[in-house]
């Protein structure tokens, strides 16, 4: 499980704050999505043939669940993020997502998910 754990600004000056939330140099992003979830609610349940990707919290809290496809229950990790956390989930790993608040979050994806392309990408898959 990849978490990036409160990230800060790296400038900030009287008109306001500047945080790189991803900058290394060879990931590309095809899809950025801003996604608003209720508290209590539940997304997820599926994984991805081969798009990864980054889900950056802006406000709010969840709860991230993941593990192998083919792996049992009793491998799967789990971590509460809040603002300013990340985590990173790669193709072929099951994740979840469930709201501890109503949560504000962005999620950079490396493939489309233009005419289709995401539900060719994605695989149910009841984790929680």
């Amino acid at each position: 499980m990849k978490i990036f754990k409160n990230i800060k600004p790296e400038f900030t000056d009287e008109r306001g704050e500047i945080t790189t939330i991803l900058d290394d140099g060879k990931t590309a992003i095809r899809g950025v999505l801003i996604i608003t979830s209720k508290k209590g609610s539940v997304r997820g349940n599926h994984y991805q043939k081969k798009d990864s990707h980054y889900c950056y919290v802006l406000v709010g809290k969840m709860k991230y669940f993941e593990k192998p496809i083919n792996a049992d229950n009793s491998k799967m990790k789990t971590a509460v993020l809040k603002k300013g956390d990340m985590v990173y989930t790669p193709p072929m790993v099951v994740h979840a997502f469930r709201f501890l608040e109503n949560t504000t979050w962005v999620c950079l994806a490396t493939k489309s998910r233009k005419n289709g392309a995401y539900e060719e990408d994605t695989v149910r898959v009841k984790l929680i």
